[in-house]
């Protein structure tokens, strides 16, 4: 599971960077005056930054959710092996009963 949220992370980090060189690109190659180009820039890196923060901040919520997840289960398989020991133990007591 920790592979794929992982995999789904370098994923969209790839997709974030490769839009931001293509805006850039676009813009570099776009036939327009210096103030222009500035302006533009200015403009595709607020949408780069704000697509960022949207992407840590899901990022961050997914990553939140699967370790509340994590955690849950290590309760639940804790809570089975200490069920576990005291059966084996009530047993035990079962077979090696002290002789008098």
């Amino acid at each position: 599971m920790a592979e794929h949220a992982e995999s789904q992370g370098h994923f969209f980090m790839g997709l974030l960077m490769g839009g931001a060189l293509g805006a850039l690109a676009g813009v570099f190659f776009a036939p327009k005056s210096g103030k222009e180009l500035r302006s533009d820039i200015r403009e595709k890196s607020g949408e780069v930054l704000k697509d960022a923060k949207k992407i840590y901040a899901d990022a961050n919520t997914k990553a939140e959710e699967i370790i509340e997840a994590a955690r849950h289960q290590a309760q639940e398989l804790k809570k089975e092996a200490n069920r576990q020991l005291s059966d084996a133990r009530q047993k035990a007591k079962g077979i090696f009963v002290p002789e008098k």
